[in-house]
């Protein structure tokens, strides 16, 4: 029985983790209201604010908080987890597809939408901060030269310090993003006391309304409310971080209250001055509060950053791990919480990316026009996702079509208004996903033809061994670890190393580090250790894909464990290093092949990925034609 003493060391950590998860998981969604009320009355797709159209805006914005972030993001995707991980791919390894065939539908269906988050992760730092740093020139025009310079520095700053870790990072942002919403919440009680007839948006007729009044421009108009929850994938990515409780406990206690008083108060000041529709979020802080604000909201901007960008992170992860992605460096930051990474390659891509937006579209309302689009896909593909977990592994009978039939229909049209915006720059971040799901897809396929091709002439070890037997090869005194994919034949390494050195070592590991489809593989379950005889073992190691193979480690549990003495400092480890040759045959196209084989070239070598003594490692090449 738990005592009442852990129970409170245990509420302390849920509530550190929680603060924690406001400085990172809801800084996106915390600052729209810097810019959605805009959009919706002022931006390119916005309507007059008339009380009518207030009111329906409102009320569209209360009920997409309450359906797809309160609902059906906490509420149902956020049980979707896998051992505590969440993130696109998670969904697809929670899939128990009926066929192979299925299975890679389902695969590219999570590629792609991870792909669309990588999009949205490049410009949900250039709009969050952009949007900010403008606030300097509404009270002083003439400082207005001065906010593209000034995002570019804080955006650099930023990614500056993510190697320190998102737990430090969290623990940093959590009481700036607190006081945040605390300000969020009193200046929506000051713009509600303008005008309190503004809380009657609170029935779900004004949007209703909304739509009768405004036709096609209403349809138009989603796109600019969508804003207000573009945070909400990030909800799922960055559950692994800190965690369901943290996240669920949050949202319900902090974030939503404030968010939803202040958007109600921010209409409670358009009913009273239309004019505030060109900056309405400055225009309801008093005279006196105007540069605070300025500088808290910059504060707060700079942190919406970090939701995608610490789940990027996680995703790079996963998809290295899965099969998606070549290797890259992964830093664990954090000894206490496993889910927090780094992954460099990433980081420095998204601060070049969030800088070039920047300079390129010049202002938060132009850039508004590319935001969204790919948000709107990847909530799409979350349901979609979501459906075939709650079929397959939940049990699920009519409640999917009850699920699918109430969400799909509301992301497809928030997703087809979005698509309006496409020649405004919505192309760009629709771009950005493509080019990543083409990288993905062609590794995935591409390791996939290696694979088979080097079965093709794997040698079967009932036949190796045999002849081992009768070849009369010395045998090296100390021992020798083959890494290889195959789990079942004779590593083309140790047969290269034979036909060129004419030697066989006493000890003689075949070792397969095999990725699974969760998170964590618990210790009693990581490894599977069987005598080939003739000094010759095979090991296969399991490891989940938020973990990190550590061979030496292994080897040493190895022989505590199973009584094989092997003198660690003594042993080599032997890799194959293919040159892949692109031959047009292998049904991807050519280019493809190509691009697969320089994609393998510049991968993180094995013997970094796999925490291998450089010293100890030989690696023999070979041509492998695709």
């Amino acid at each position: 029985m738990e005592s009442p003493r852990s129970r409170t060391h245990s509420d302390r950590y849920v509530y550190a983790l929680t603060l924690g998860a406001l400085g990172v998981v809801f800084g996106d969604i915390g600052t729209s209201p810097l810019y959605a009320l805009r959009e919706c009355f002022h931006g390119a797709y916005g309507v007059e604010p008339t009380r009518a159209n207030v009111l329906g805006v409102l009320s569209l914005v209360l009920w997409s908080l309450i359906l797809l972030i309160s609902v059906k993001y906490q509420l149902f995707v956020l049980r979707a987890d896998n051992r505590g991980e969440g993130g696109m791919l998670s969904l697809v390894a929670l899939t128990s597809p009926r066929s192979a065939k299925a299975g890679w539908r389902l695969a590219l269906i999570g590629i792609f939408g991870t792909s669309l988050l990588y999009g949205d992760g490049m410009i949900t730092p250039a709009i969050s901060v952009l949007s900010a740093v403008e606030g300097l020139g509404v009270e002083t025009p003439a400082l207005e030269r001065y906010v593209v310079p000034a995002t570019l520095v804080i955006l650099i700053a930023l990614f500056s310090i993510q190697r320190h870790g998102t737990g430090r990072v969290g623990a940093l942002f959590g009481p700036i993003v607190l006081t945040w919403f605390v300000a969020l919440f009193a200046l929506g009680i000051r713009g509600i006391t303008m005008d309190p007839s503004v809380l009657a948006a609170v029935d779900p007729r004004h949007a209703l309304g909304f739509f009768a009044d405004n036709g096609w421009h209403a349809f138009v108009a989603l796109a600019a409310v969508f804003l207000v929850v573009t945070g909400g994938e990030a909800l799922y990515a960055d559950m692994g971080h800190f965690g369901r409780r943290p996240i669920r406990l949050a949202w319900f206690a902090v974030v939503l209250p404030s968010l939803v008083v202040h958007y109600f108060g921010q209409g409670g000041l358009l009913l009273t001055d239309a004019a505030a529709a060109e900056h309405p979020f400055y225009h309801l802080a008093p005279g006196w509060a105007h540069y605070p604000m300025v500088a808290l909201a910059t504060a707060a901007a700079v942190i919406a950053s970090q939701a995608m960008i610490s789940g990027s992170f996680s995703l790079a992860h996963q998809a290295i791990q899965l099969g998606f992605s070549p290797r890259m460096k992964v830093s664990h930051t954090s000894a206490q919480e496993s889910g927090q990474i780094y992954v460099g390659p990433i980081n420095w891509t998204l601060m070049l990316s969030a800088c070039a937006l920047v300079v390129g579209f010049g202002s938060s309302a132009a850039m508004a026009a590319a935001y969204g689009t790919a948000v709107a896909a990847s909530m799409v593909l979350t349901t979609v996702l979501l459906c075939a977990v709650a079929r397959q592994r939940w049990g699920w009978g009519i409640g999917v079509l009850a699920f699918g039939a109430i969400f799909l229909p509301i992301d497809l049209a928030l997703l087809g208004s979005n698509l309006l915006k496409l020649l405004h720059g919505g192309w760009i971040t629709l771009l950005v996903a493509a080019v990543i799901f083409t990288l993905m897809s062609t590794w995935k396929r591409g390791r996939k033809v290696l694979e088979s091709r080097l079965e093709e002439t794997a040698l079967p070890v009932d036949l190796f061994l045999p002849d081992l037997e009768t070849s009369k090869l010395p045998r090296a005194s100390h021992a020798a670890v083959f890494l290889t994919g195959d789990p079942q034949g004779t590593p083309h390494a140790l047969l290269h190393n034979i036909k060129h050195n004419q030697v066989v070592h006493e000890q003689t590991i075949f070792l397969t580090a095999r990725t699974e489809d969760v998170p964590w593989v618990p210790a009693a379950e990581r490894m599977t250790v069987k005598s080939l005889g003739r000094g010759f073992y095979r090991i296969v190691a399991h490891y989940g894909f938020m973990e990190i193979p550590d061979v030496p480690a292994l080897l040493r549990r190895v022989c505590a464990d199973h009584g094989l003495a092997i003198d660690l400092q003594r042993t080599s480890y032997f890799l194959g290093r293919e040159n892949l040759i692109p031959s047009g045959t292998s049904g991807m196209a050519r280019w493809r092949e190509m691009l697969f084989a320089l994609m393998s070239q510049n991968a993180q070598s094995a013997t970094t990925y796999f925490r291998l003594p450089p010293n100890q490692v030989v690696e023999l090449g070979a041509q492998v034609e695709l």
